[in-house]
């Protein structure tokens, strides 16, 4: 079997699905406490980096994203699908799954 490179540049979402980089999460607790990598918290917050181009709907046209790539948003905790590119990690999720635009 032939190994697959990826990279963000060749990932492109299908229908109304969005590719989100995840951001960092806390290293450390407000009081000042470093967290081992087995207690933090899955992040929930990530810049948007390739859309699909929409839900098809029933007249065969598509419905625009309401997201838009460079876009930073708030997303469902365990939604999605976990992908690692290179050291950096990246959730594919539905549209749906997006609670909020964060500014």
């Amino acid at each position: 079997m032939a190994a697959v490179s990826l990279s963000v540049s060749t990932v492109k979402p299908l229908g109304e699905r969005v590719f989100v980089k995840v951001s960092a999460s806390e290293e450390k607790t407000a009081g000042g406490i470093f967290l081992p990598d087995n207690a933090k918290e899955k992040p929930q917050v990530g810049e948007v980096v390739a859309v699909g181009p929409g839900k098809r709907n029933d007249d065969g046209s598509r419905s625009e994203l309401e997201v838009k790539i460079g876009d930073k948003v708030l997303y469902s905790k365990y939604a999605g699908t976990d992908v690692k590119l290179g050291s950096d990690e990246y959730v594919l999720l539905a549209e749906k799954d997006i609670l909020a635009i964060v500014s």
